[in-house]
């Protein structure tokens, strides 16, 4: 893939979402599917609510659009646009009912979970038997082969980042702008040829890039729209795959640690809680929650945990060369 192809690749999934998400923006709210706030959450998310949602369906089209128009298909970008679509509707399923209940629940969290398993199973399995077990070990840079602990461990990387993306999406343009700076790495790896998985991770990647920069223009803060669990699904697995056809699974916990503080943060303050009869051990989780209601702007987090992820991301660069 030539720099000319990527940029090009970039400006058509940009072009995609912008328009995507501009004309599906009047749509969803004369069908008013939007956003029902919790609650229990932060009361200045309260004027949030009814802002449409379910956006993620515009980025996702272009990152397929752009992936398709790369060139040079093969089965692995196939790979990447399924696990993308079947997570994507995973979410949307989640999406549609909470819209149609009028509340803020979807799917119950073990039909989450069945489903998510049964699409990674799919995945690990096809990886096993057509690319191998192998994984890139960062800082070590070795290649180490799983066997049969492999299916597992690509099982929990797909349910672990489809999760973790998920919970990270509760900010004005926060999934988005993190996700642009973990894609941009794997296209740099991809452009790099760090993997024999390139091509694809690079357009992929590109795509997703592009994608994200172009919803952003209606996501960031204050957010016009909002992806919903169909797009914050998507990106969890798309993500996910990008990595596993690269053989990179052990990059994404790296340049992705805010993901991981995220669900983290809700594990521990659910753990917390139960152990402590009711004392909780972050003022709200998930973690940029915590942050929000100690007073910071919403778009300062945003800002902050970009930052971060940033640094993440570099530290992942060079753990990978």
């Amino acid at each position: 893939m030539t720099l000319t192809r990527a940029i090009i690749d970039l400006l058509i999934a940009f072009a995609v979402s912008c328009a995507g998400t501009a004309v599906l923006i009047p749509v969803l709210k004369k069908k008013q599917f939007g956003q029902y706030i919790r609650e229990d959450g932060p009361q200045a998310h309260l004027s949030k609510q009814g802002t449409p949602t379910m956006g993620g369906a515009a980025f996702v089209t272009a990152i397929a659009v752009a992936i398709l128009a790369s060139g040079d298909f093969n089965i692995s970008k196939v790979v990447v646009l399924l696990t993308m679509f079947a997570y994507g509707i995973i979410g949307f399923i989640d999406d549609y009912n909470k819209i149609a209940k009028k509340e803020n629940e979807g799917l119950t969290p073990k039909q989450k979970i069945v489903l998510q398993v049964l699409f990674g199973l799919a995945l690990a399995i096809y990886m096993a038997y057509a690319e191998g077990t192998d994984v890139f070990i960062p800082f070590f840079k070795v290649n180490i082969h799983f066997g049969i602990l492999y299916i597992p461990f690509i099982i929990f990387v797909e349910v672990a980042m489809a999760n973790a993306v998920n919970l990270t999406d509760g900010l004005d343009g926060l999934a988005s702008s993190t996700t642009v700076i973990v894609a941009l790495l794997f296209a740099i790896l991809g452009w790099e040829s760090f993997t024999n998985g390139d091509t694809t991770m690079t357009a992929s990647s590109v795509a997703v890039v592009g994608a994200l920069l172009g919803f952003l223009v209606f996501n960031k803060y204050p957010a016009k729209i909002f992806m919903g669990d169909t797009g914050s699904m998507a990106l969890g697995g798309v993500l996910s795959a990008i990595a596993i056809v690269g053989h990179l699974e052990f990059l994404l916990p790296i340049a992705g640690l805010i993901y991981v503080c995220e669900a983290l943060s809700v594990i521990i303050q659910v753990l917390y809680f139960r152990k402590t009869g009711g004392k909780r051990f972050f003022r709200m989780a998930p973690l940029h929650h915590h942050f929000e209601l100690g007073g910071m702007k919403e778009y300062h987090v945003v800002v902050m945990f970009c930052g971060f992820t940033l640094v993440c991301s570099a530290i992942a660069y060079f753990a990978a060369c």
